[in-house]
């Protein structure tokens, strides 16, 4: 009758043991929905832009995950002895805690930078030039940054790792975007009359954009440059300096010029080049 009892106190308290983390992690799974939620209905009335914002809602709700985790486990006494023990009496494993503990750290000191600094925000145009990653930036969590390809494929890179490369950002300060239109016409083209046509193109694709300042349009500055800028083996190599509001514009905006100039060359007669081979057969 006595072990009956006692058999019976172990599992009330056992019981009550097990609820009290079940509530725990239903808490702090639930607290960390509606801090989500808060920060996500204020988003305008906070005045802070969507990169510190996205990265504070993910620093709040780690917090309140670990928070939440640490109480789950001291709420349990034989568990906060067992953390206890493997902290206090295990060199090793307290040195791959620590060489853990240094790596997320450093994340996470990388992402506050980040945040604060700003050289890039989400949905920036960002090509990490040693990694050979370009796309637009989707996420900045607690870990790493989150790009999203081209090819809609997602690139994941730690804080740190990021932090510490050379960025180019495509959106960063103004978004304004020169394309190079590059173009080779032959020795017996008419050279200024190609470079009038690329300038009429440009002008009238819609993704165009007039760059000058004011006092360049008082100088009389052209809207498009035009220039040689080298001479190959069997072309004259134009470039042309055509605007666009934004990067995203400027890739189209050179499609379509490629093929809108290369159909105005054939219409009116410029030549673009290509090799030509002389083959001179020997009769033995």
């Amino acid at each position: 009758m006595m072990l009956d009892k006692i058999n019976q106190q172990l599992l009330i308290g056992y019981g009550v043991r097990i609820t009290v983390i079940l509530l725990i992690i239903l808490a702090t799974f639930m607290i960390a929905k509606v801090v989500k939620k808060v920060l996500k209905k204020n988003e305008r009335k906070i005045k802070i832009d969507k990169t510190q914002l996205k990265f504070m809602t993910h620093f709040l709700t780690g917090i309140i995950y670990f928070v939440g985790t640490t109480l789950a486990i001291y709420s349990v006494p034989s568990l906060r002895t067992l953390a206890t023990s493997l902290f206090a009496g295990s060199g090793v494993i307290a040195l791959i805690i620590g060489f853990a503990s240094q790596q997320a750290f450093s994340n996470i000191v990388s992402g506050i930078f980040i945040a604060i600094y700003k050289p890039f925000r989400i949905g920036d145009r960002l090509q990490v030039i040693g990694k050979g990653v370009s796309g637009i930036v989707e996420d900045i969590n607690l870990r790493h940054t989150i790009i999203r390809t081209f090819e809609n494929k997602r690139i994941i890179l730690p804080n740190a790792t990021i932090n510490s490369d050379i960025l180019e950002n495509a959106n960063i300060v103004e978004e304004k975007t020169c394309r190079f239109i590059d173009m080779g016409i032959s020795y017996e083209s008419d050279t200024d009359k190609a470079m009038a046509i690329i300038k009429e193109e440009a002008q009238k694709h819609p993704a165009y954009f007039d760059a000058r300042t004011k006092e360049e349009k008082e100088k009389g500055v052209e809207e498009v440059t035009v220039k040689i800028i080298s001479f190959g083996d069997s072309s004259v190599n134009l470039r042309a300096w055509v605007w666009t509001k934004d990067p995203g514009s400027a890739f189209q905006l050179g499609c379509d010029l490629n093929k809108n100039i290369k159909t105005r060359f054939d219409r009116e007669g410029i030549e673009i080049p290509y090799p030509y081979r002389t083959v001179i057969l020997k009769n033995k």
